[in-house]
């Protein structure tokens, strides 16, 4: 997948005043003791990476972005969790019925509401403070590993659920990381078997790829459309199941000589089972988008409640997904040059169903919703619909489902009637879009919103162009790498994985401090050098001066350029999750991670169209790879930095352990159209303690807009 954005830091902007540094922290300390507790929540589904998958999607298997800066002038704040100083076991505690649960970081606020304030308080005194954040340093880090490690958990747990981390973690280790990362990986070796060119095989693969960018309607059908009244659990149940028939519709069509049999029927019978491995692939791609979503909205609901928490539960998705891609990875690769095609779909199936038994009990916590409540009626039998919050706020809810069906459409369009058509129709719907959410969301939101599409559709891919450059054979391109699939996806991807492991923990322990603007800006820069060894090898300069193409590809492009991208995946996938707004956590999360992966298809159909254009030849026994270095020079160094740098100032220059949009003082929950007053800090409080009090629902709030 591709996490091709880069952001990169102006060092000589970074330098942080110490009295003012301290300050922040010691009024975040204080503004803990207002927070209110929260009872239980349903955080409704919202990535990604990108990333990740929120995050747009790298087809060369190896993905390309950033790297790391040093700290030596830079003052860091930690965004750990606070701890309970309290003895005891910090695991969140539930009731019978998984409709709520508070851990002791939680409880500690409520009583903290029923204590008088001290003067040290008043006076915004943390010393002896036991919540004050202690920053963790390298020697906690690297000569201490276990016990660090140990720490971050406990610190995760005063704000996350056992349970809810532990069904996090399944999901994007064996999902995420594991399905999901295993059908992305087959995509190339599968398509090449079968003759189609680079151009096409990228098209394909944005087909696969589309149930990632459908977030925004998954969100909000869920929202609307509690099932045994359940907004999130059999949504994911269903998923699964989804999954679970791509995986046995894939061990039926692929046996043994089928790919052979297909081609010597010709053309139209290689199209024909191109197109169903294609329907497999993408009902797999949506059992893990769904998944993911859910577990997006849950944790942005509480980053929102608690942003001191910083990025800390995005470094754990991040590193529970990395462990399943290292597993998986390290035997694609063999298995694909072996044929073992039919063997990898059998493993498909059994990571497929692993998160069935979690989701189905309720580790996904949320309250259970009846036809009783106010603007609720019954569809039909197991199925209710939430017909008062879509007449309240019909208008965003439309926008919303609009852009998540907008996808699949535009998608199935371009690859299957004309590419051209396919492109046109994304600019109107990204225009369109950016237009509706102008006039829907606050001023703040939208330079975010346009920061993440400027973002994301500078980054152009041209990755299928590029591995069939590595992997093409003597016969197609007698000077190439000729690199195999066992090198390709398995060496070069293990080894970017465990370089994703310590990026992870390089941005929790380093760049977690920095402020959003200046870790985008870094990356970017950064991220412009990284495709440097992609034209190096391509010009066969390192040949020229001794270094063989399998060394200077696993140092440079294995290393460095995974490094960078999840350096720059990592604060994104924060962003989204902080200007979710409160009452809408859910459906606003999957619109900005689902436009986010709508510019990423738009991004990879631009290259496929590039490739297509250049008059590359990247099948046959006579292959032409000459246009490729001048699109790695355009596409992926000088327009992802032009635009990327001027983008990152669209975002608020605040710290990521702050909050970066003030939903209060946007007065945006007011229904202004109605011709309401505004309402008073008082009554904005008084609003947020009854939803508390109705045990924190996640769904659209009648108050909202």
């Amino acid at each position: 997948m591709d996490n091709n954005l880069s952001s990169s830091t102006n060092l000589s902007s970074l330098e942080l005043d110490q009295d003012s540094l301290v300050e922040e922290t010691n009024n975040n300390n204080n503004s803990r003791n207002h927070l209110r507790s929260p009872s239980t929540t349903t955080s409704p589904p919202s990535s990604a990476t990108a990333t990740s998958p929120s995050s747009s999607i790298n087809f060369q298997q190896p993905s390309t972005n950033t790297t790391i800066p040093t700290m030596e002038d830079i003052t860091r704040i930690d965004p750990s969790p606070l701890i309970s100083s309290q003895d005891g076991d910090s695991s969140t505690q539930y009731t019978d019925d998984m409709t709520s649960y508070t851990s002791y970081a939680e409880q500690e606020l409520i009583d903290s509401q029923h204590k008088p304030n001290t003067a040290s308080n008043n006076n915004n005194n943390n010393e002896g403070d036991p919540h004050t954040l202690t920053p963790p340093t390298w020697h906690d880090t690297f000569v201490h590993p276990f016990s660090s490690t140990k720490q971050f958990f406990i610190e995760l747990s005063s704000f996350f659920s056992w349970e809810f981390l532990s069904w996090m973690a399944i999901q994007q280790c064996f999902i995420s990381g594991g399905v999901f990362a295993l059908v992305m990986s087959l995509g190339l070796p599968l398509f090449k078997e079968l003759g189609i060119d680079a151009s096409r095989q990228q098209l394909y693969m944005t087909m696969i790829f589309a149930p990632w960018a459908m977030k925004p309607f998954i969100g909000v059908a869920s929202d609307l459309f509690p099932i045994r009244g359940y907004n999130k659990r059999y949504f994911a149940v269903y998923s699964i199941l989804i999954g679970l028939v791509g995986c046995c519709v894939l061990l039926g069509l692929y046996q043994s000589g089928s790919a052979e049999a297909a081609i010597a029927a010709g053309p139209e019978a290689v199209q024909s089972f191109a197109d169903w491995i294609v329907i497999c692939f993408t009902a797999v791609s949506y059992e893990a988008a769904t998944l993911d979503i859910l577990g997006e909205g849950k944790y942005s609901e509480l980053m929102r409640k608690y942003p001191e928490s910083g990025s800390s539960i995005i470094s754990f998705k991040f590193g529970w997904s990395l462990l399943g891609s290292i597993i998986t990875q390290s035997f694609v690769g063999p298995m694909s040059d072996a044929g073992y095609f039919h063997i990898l779909f059998w493993i498909a199936l059994m990571l497929s169903v692993t998160p069935f038994y979690p989701t189905l009990v309720g580790w996904i916590p949320e309250k259970k919703r009846t036809k009783d409540e106010p603007g609720m009626t019954k569809l039909c039998s197991g199925c209710l619909f939430d017909k008062g919050s879509f007449q309240e706020k019909k208008v965003p809810f439309l926008v919303i489902t609009a852009c998540g069906l907008a996808a699949p459409i535009m998608a199935a369009v371009t690859t299957y009637a004309s590419l051209g058509i396919g492109l046109a129709v994304s600019a109107v719907l990204l225009v369109a879009f950016t237009v509706a959410t102008y006039f829907i969301f606050p001023p703040t939101f939208f330079k975010v919103f346009l920061a993440i599409i400027l973002t994301y559709c500078s980054n152009v891919s041209i990755g299928s162009g590029l591995s069939y450059f590595y992997t093409a054979d003597a016969a197609c391109l007698p000077d190439g790498p000729h690199f195999d699939y066992t090198y390709y996806i398995t060496i070069t991807g293990v080894v970017g994985s465990v370089v994703n492991f310590f990026g992870v923990i390089l941005y929790q322990y380093f760049l977690s401090g920095w402020r959003f603007r200046s870790a985008l800006i870094f990356t970017i820069v950064i991220g412009a050098l990284a495709p440097m060894i992609d034209l190096i090898i391509v010009m066969r300069w390192n040949v020229k001066i001794g270094i063989p193409d399998k060394v200077f590809f696993l140092l440079g492009n294995a290393i460095f350029e995974n490094l960078v991208g999840i350096l720059q995946s990592i604060p994104f996938s924060s962003i989204f999750a902080k200007i979710a707004p409160p009452g809408m956590e859910s459906a606003v999360f999957a619109y900005t991670v689902g436009i986010a992966n709508f510019c990423g298809m738009v991004s990879n159909l631009l290259g496929s169209g590039v490739i297509k254009w250049s008059g590359m030849t990247t099948v046959g026994d006579d292959c032409n790879f000459d246009a490729l270095p001048n699109l790695i020079v355009v596409f992926s160094i000088l327009i992802p930095t032009l635009v990327g740098i001027p983008a990152t100032f669209l975002i608020p220059n605040v710290l990521q352990t702050e909050n970066m949009i003030d939903w209060e003082k946007e007065q945006w929950y007011v229904s202004q159209r109605d011709g309401e007053e505004p309402l008073s800090e008082e009554d904005v409080e008084n609003n947020n303690a009854d939803d508390d009090r109705d045990g924190g629902d996640s769904r659209i709030e009648s108050h909202l807009l």
